[in-house]
């Protein structure tokens, strides 16, 4: 008995576009085929109508339909001569690479602070003097805290952080001699202390036997 012909994905052509499968391709490849220009037309109009079937998920898309003739012309590999409501795309059009977008790069002091709260102690030096702009360093200080806490939670000084303050500000935020700062556990939190009994269980006197069955 023969053995089938059987053909492997490995053998066939590459798909253009793999979200559509094989016998999408084929059809295109067939509408290309086809001689007679009417019979080709209502042939891709035929095929954009299932395409759109395949992929419901485009309807959500701003013009899908203009998308899903793109996509029939990149699987035809741009070499089909139909009646599209869109302008027919050009291959350098889907090769051309996006122009790269430059990350936003700032000059900082003290990296564990951030943008934010250079952007803060900014706006802090432009109030007026005044209880709200004590409040105001005051709150600045205890998110420096916070923010250096996160990046070294083995060590914090307190002054090395009114330090900080002083010289991102250049001199001219400065905190009140009576200010303190939040404790530190109160910023990262508590852990919760295990309670340890000697490594032994404890029962509670009269546990056994109190719900004992009688006979």
């Amino acid at each position: 008995m023969a053995s089938p012909d059987m053909s492997y994905n490995t053998q066939q052509p590459h798909l253009k576009l793999s979200e559509y499968g094989r016998h999408i391709h084929r059809m295109v490849d067939h509408c290309v085929s086809i001689k007679n220009r009417e019979e080709r037309n209502r042939c891709a109009n035929a095929i954009i109508a299932v395409m759109g079937q395949l992929n419901p998920q485009l309807r959500d898309v701003p013009d899908f339909k203009h998308k899903l003739w793109d996509h029939f012309f990149i699987m035809a590999d741009f070499d089909v001569d139909v009646d599209s409501p869109y302008p027919k795309p050009s291959r350098e059009s889907f090769q051309t690479k996006p122009e790269r977008v430059r990350y936003p790069s700032c000059d900082f002091k003290f990296r564990h602070y951030g943008y934010v709260t250079e952007a803060l102690i900014k706006e802090g030096i432009k109030m007026e003097e005044g209880e709200m702009r004590d409040h105001y360093i005051q709150m600045i200080a205890n998110l420096m805290k916070r923010q250096y806490l996160n990046w070294n939670q083995d060590s914090v000084n307190d002054e090395v952080i009114s330090q900080h303050l002083r010289e991102l500000s250049k001199g001219k935020l400065k905190l009140p001699e009576n200010f303190v700062y939040k404790a530190t556990q109160d910023i990262i939190g508590k852990k919760p202390q295990q309670q340890h009994h000697g490594g032994k269980k404890q029962f509670h006197k009269g546990g056994r036997g109190k719900f004992r069955k009688k006979y």
